[in-house]
């Protein structure tokens, strides 16, 4: 299965800390509470690994962003106007409310995919802390 602990994809898609797998790096899980969106922990709690490696670490996700909005309105552009056959207005003004109702989530997913650049899943710290804490 791909989404599985130890895969960096299941730290990308669900948003848990890219060290150990456990635990949620944003204070809120509804990425649609636009004040809270990119709220995150300092630390995880449980295997203390810090997220913002340094100050504005997290601007690289920006260029991250891009990439994935694009993926976003290539998406909404095949399903409008290829599947759908509409016209190019009406799909353009689909990748535009495409990209409008899912900033929340492409912002989320451009901070994890950043993140999970620079960090890896360490088994062996994953394992320790859940033993410890049983």
């Amino acid at each position: 299965m791909i989404l599985k602990k130890g895969n960096k994809l299941y730290s990308i898609l669900t948003g848990k800390c890219p060290k150990c797998h456990h635990e949620l790096m944003y204070k809120n899980s509804n990425a649609y509470q636009l004040s809270q969106t990119l709220e995150m922990h300092e630390r995880c709690g449980h295997c203390n690994t810090k997220y913002k490696i340094e100050p504005s670490f997290f601007y690289g996700s920006m260029y991250v962003s891009y990439g994935v909005g694009i993926g976003f309105s290539v998406a909404a552009f095949l399903l409008t106007f290829i599947l759908f056959e509409t016209s190019l207005v009406t799909s353009f003004i689909a990748i535009v409310a495409t990209l409008i109702g899912f900033m929340p989530i492409i912002m989320r997913v451009s901070r994890n995919i950043w993140i999970n650049l620079f960090m890896s899943y360490d088994a062996v710290l994953a394992k320790k802390k859940t033993k410890q804490t049983d």
